[in-house]
């Protein structure tokens, strides 16, 4: 085989479809738009339109309810937090609040307050200071000798 005789598998490229282009082509005049009617005019989406009939999305009960109003915390994990103890980015000794969290940049914002959840493992003291926990994430950092306080959700800023 030489360079000259390298070529695309039979079917591997397929030409541009060319619309519009005069009666020689077979795709000209209309370009297999049809004739008339509100799908052969251009700027026309017809979505969801099932030719009167009730579409299904309109045939579907609505189910459930969103709380508009819910708030959204920003979660993260013991391991995590042990990690960045062990990087020396969370100084152990000082209590750990939401603030010292973000400025370490185990998050990026607080949202509503900040909620700790027990994946991972824990063995240096910690003073936590967050507004939301796991009841097994305050079990794990009391066996380690440390305490978690939840505090009231403040307003994110």
């Amino acid at each position: 085989m030489k360079l000259h005789e390298l070529r695309d598998n039979d079917g591997a490229t397929k030409r541009k479809k060319r619309i519009g282009r005069g009666p020689g082509s077979g795709m000209g005049k209309m370009g297999g738009r049809g004739i008339k009617g509100q799908k052969s005019r251009s700027g026309v989406a017809i979505k969801g339109y099932e030719g009167g009939q009730m579409p299904l999305y309109q045939r579907l009960p609505k189910r459930g309810f969103t709380k508009p109003n819910r708030k959204s915390y920003a979660v993260i994990n013991l391991g995590l937090i042990q990690k960045f103890v062990e990087a020396g980015k969370i100084d152990a000794a000082q209590p750990i609040t939401e603030d010292v969290l973000v400025a370490s940049g185990l998050v990026r914002r607080k949202r509503d307050g900040i909620r700790v959840l027990a994946k991972g493992e824990v063995s240096t003291k910690l003073e936590l200071q967050v507004s939301g926990a796991s009841k097994s994430a305050v079990a794990a950092v009391e066996q380690a000798g440390g305490s978690l306080t939840v505090t009231t959700a403040q307003a994110a800023e």
